[in-house]
């Protein structure tokens, strides 16, 4: 049975019980009434906390099963209703606030794409979603939800991402721009080429977190469990010396009426769902409230380099042509030309460089890639081979130190072009807030060749750098940190990266360009192309645990106020049992404060 009909069952008891004596007089009757149905519900209580006994920890609802046999056994049955409904009551209240809180992640879920209209020839039909096959030409009309991952081929528009990466501007999307499913068209048609499939597709990875967050329910009760001890043996000696002064058991009983546990079993949950709820509206995904509990406490950060702590793209660095024959500008176009339809990193910046110096691309045709070599295509009526010095010709090979193309045209070598990797410009500033938040040890985990590596590090201020490293020497970087850098958290975006990022205390994917595999593996996933994002979700968990705990000690706090005072008489029962709900809203209304934006 839900908690609402819990609650529903027990208010109508309650009514049934009240006709019964002050409209039939049958106080008896009622008594009864509210006996068998409290007795009921404590039976189902004390089996639930018996299974958290067995499970190892506290169970914090044995004060509301003393309270309510203690108001049985004193003849005090109206009480013993009140706290039956104002538990059954703060439990819907929990479900109610938990529903408000996490609505922005489950909004998600209700704007599925569902259609795409294919381009074949110059027909256009329409077909679902997961019919749509890698390379298929896709129109995206204005206003539409784009449908798949893809890449501009025809038409300007600006998107709107911010269900995807929480950035409210919209972007403006050319030609050669990617497009992630999920994001709403503005004005102007869109055609694209598809990347990825659906099930592969940004928003439909997006969906499958956020189903996933919502199926695995946070160990809330750790936070509790460091009050809950305390707080019991504070109300049994309360209520315990009260009786003994007074030598009236009712004592005892309005005590442990006020003993509230609602603080500790509402207010952290509530503060946890709110804080995953706002983490999404800054483009976070947390798949769970232990891992908000983590990343408050997180003690350690490692880094994955190339698009982690880089942008995963390459700066064109040199020119150099072979001969006079050909200019650094003509060796430039032709290689970009022939790389204009390519995938690849080095492909993507050959072309982003290009267009940032104005230069016009050839058509091109016949594009051929050759895995593990490069691509050959024909540009301006020439064949053109773009890729290793092998492949082209070259009998001169820089070392593997300098990452390269070499270009040929005509089966003749002209040159090659070198590249360097863009460190993200906000990486310096990540680690410095992190440092801030108390995270001072901060580690590179690369493949990349060692001087590449701490110069990168020296740069953007890593502590520690282990460099040309198997996704296994990952693994066993994290195992042998010291119980005193954990909780410690791994940040990555590639396949190699899914491996350490599951082993990881807290695994953080950058998934607005990185695998599907990472994501998965991931405890969160950044949804924004922006690496500040990492400490912003450590800057709100450990905001989020802050409300959590002041939520908690607000409500102890005013409990044990209660119970003081109810230890001198003047609180009856029945009234006691009414300032539980009080004890309940001011938790819950203190928790929420976590799903709002300072």
């Amino acid at each position: 049975m839900s908690n609402s009909k819990k609650f529903l069952s027990t208010v109508v008891i309650g009514i049934i019980a009240l006709v019964l004596e002050f409209g039939f007089q049958q106080n008896r009757a009622a008594f009864w009434l509210v006996a068998i149905v409290g007795g009921i519900m404590t039976i189902s209580m004390l089996i639930g906390m018996i299974k958290t006994l067995r499970s190892g920890k506290y169970g914090v609802d044995i004060l509301a099963i003393t309270a309510i046999v203690a108001t049985l056994l004193v003849g005090e049955y109206w009480a013993s209703l009140m706290v039956l409904i104002m538990l059954t009551g703060g439990d819907s209240l929990e479900d109610y606030a938990s529903h408000q809180a996490s609505r922005e992640l489950r909004s998600l879920l209700d704007n599925s794409p569902r259609i795409a209209h294919r381009i074949e020839g110059e027909e256009i039909s329409d077909l679902a979603v997961e019919e749509v096959q890698v390379g298929d030409m896709i129109m995206v009309k204005p206003g539409e939800l784009v449908p798949v991952d893809g890449r501009v081929v025809m038409g300007e528009s600006f998107v709107d991402e911010s269900s995807l990466t929480g950035e409210s501007k919209p972007i403006e999307k050319k030609i050669n721009d990617e497009l992630m499913s999920g994001s709403i068209n503005g004005d102007a048609a869109l055609r694209f080429k598809v990347t990825k499939a659906a099930k592969d597709s940004q928003y439909q990875t997006l969906v499958k977190l956020v189903k996933e967050s919502e199926a695995k329910p946070a160990h809330f009760v750790r936070l509790a469990d460091r009050y809950a001890v305390p707080f019991t043996i504070i109300a049994y000696l309360i209520g315990g010396i009260a009786w003994f002064v007074s030598k009236d058991p009712v004592r005892f009983a309005e005590v442990l009426v006020v003993a509230s546990p609602c603080p500790l079993i509402l207010a952290a949950p509530v503060a946890l769902v709110a804080g995953m709820s706002r983490s999404s509206r800054n483009g976070i995904v947390v798949k769970t409230g232990t891992t908000i509990e983590k990343l408050a406490r997180a003690k350690s950060i490692a880094f994955d380099k190339t698009g982690t702590l880089t942008e995963g793209k390459l700066s064109v660095e040199e020119i150099m042509v072979a001969s006079n024959d050909f200019s650094k500008e003509e060796l430039m176009v032709y290689a970009a030309s022939g790389e204009q339809e390519s995938s690849h990193i080095l492909a993507r910046s050959l072309v982003a460089y290009a267009k940032e110096k104005g230069d016009t691309l050839y058509p091109v045709s016949k594009l051929e890639e050759i895995t593990g070599q490069g691509i050959q295509a024909d540009v301006n009526g020439k064949k053109i081979r773009v890729g290793k010095a092998s492949f082209v010709g070259s009998t001169i090979e820089l070392s593997n130190q300098q990452t390269a193309v070499y270009v040929s045209l005509e089966d003749r070598y002209i040159g090659y072009i070198t590249f360097t990797d863009i460190v993200r410009k906000e990486s310096a500033d990540t680690i410095k807030a992190l440092n801030e938040l108390g995270i001072n040890k901060t580690i590179m985990l690369t493949g990349d060749h060692k001087s590449i590596a701490n110069q990168i590090a020296s740069e953007v201020g890593i502590s520690e750098v282990h460099a040309e490293c198997l996704p296994e020497e990952k693994i066993n970087v994290l195992k042998d940190l010291d119980e005193t850098d954990r909780p410690a958290i791994m940040v990555g975006d590639g396949v190699n990266d899914a491996p350490a990022l599951a082993i990881a205390d807290i695994g953080i994917a950058m998934g607005a360009h990185g695998s599907t595999a990472a994501s998965e593996s991931a405890d969160a996933v950044i949804l924004k192309d922006d690496l500040s994002r990492v400490s912003e979700a450590v800057r709100l968990s450990q905001y989020t645990m802050r409300i959590a705990r002041q939520s908690v000690l607000i409500g102890i706090v005013i409990c044990v106020v209660l119970m003081l005072i109810a230890s001198t008489g003047v609180i009856p029962a029945l009234l006691g049992a009414a300032l539980q709900e009080v004890i309940d809203t001011v938790s819950i209304l203190s928790a929420l404060r976590a799903r709002k934006d300072r």
